[in-house]
């Protein structure tokens, strides 16, 4: 598909409706509305198309940036072209999906420390987003990794922007989730932080209650393990 192709049948496909739902949930104007399950598959559809990516996010509509990011080849991705896309990040939307991405990239991990330290609420998010995923699926990396983590989320979540202490919470979550070791250590830390706040706006969006959840996490991962595991 070419860009006027695409773009046409953003526009064709958005509905009031969604535009009320995504504007609640921090999506910014020019936006078309689109739903999730018609940016699948228009995402089928076009498959990677890195190129056209560039072009969709380029036009700063909600809409088409989500779908950018559904088709941008991560093996294209470079630092300039990520630090370009964070610096204009200014909804969770956006942040979630983009964080989605770069952990696709071989730059994760390098994204994850430099933005864990930005001043800007979303791109510090999107550092923690890529720090839980790192500790539910980078098993090449130690448990040592994420130990000083633990300590910082428990010392600086509650004085943090919004957004970022959701994504801490949901990072030390994750941290949990990794092993027996760490599920001790963060669920320790989850009770010494207690209730975590977030506002989360005219939605019926809610902030996971840390300390039992590592404990379901982790059972759940355990179990799924226990299936993967091959005997001899």
């Amino acid at each position: 598909m070419t860009f006027d192709e695409t773009m046409a049948e953003l526009e064709a496909l958005g509905t009031a409706q969604n535009r009320k739902v995504y504007t609640r949930h921090g999506a910014k104007k020019p936006m078309f509305g689109v739903s999730y399950a018609n940016l699948g598959k228009l995402k089928k559809k076009i498959k990677t198309a890195h190129a056209l990516a560039l072009q969709l996010w380029d036009t700063g509509n909600h809409d088409a940036r989500v779908l950018a990011m559904m088709i941008a080849d991560p093996q294209l991705a470079n630092p300039p072209m990520l630090e370009g896309w964070a610096r204009v990040l200014d909804n969770y939307i956006h942040t979630d999906a983009f964080s989605g991405y770069v952990g696709k990239t071989s730059y994760a991990e390098d994204m994850m420390r430099t933005w864990v330290e930005a001043d800007a609420e979303f791109v510090e998010a999107a550092g923690w987003n890529l720090l839980g995923a790192s500790a539910m699926y980078a098993k090449r990396l130690p448990d040592d990794l994420f130990r000083p983590f633990i300590e910082r989320i428990e010392r600086d979540i509650h004085g943090a922007k919004n957004r970022v202490r959701y994504a801490m919470n949901n990072a030390l979550i994750a941290i949990g989730t990794r092993s027996d070791p760490l599920e001790e250590e963060t669920f320790e830390a989850a009770e010494r932080i207690g209730v975590v706040e977030v506002d989360h706006g005219e939605t019926g969006c809610k902030t996971p209650d840390a300390a039992p959840y590592i404990r379901k996490a982790r059972a759940h991962r355990r179990k799924k393990d226990a299936k993967t595991t091959v005997a001899p």
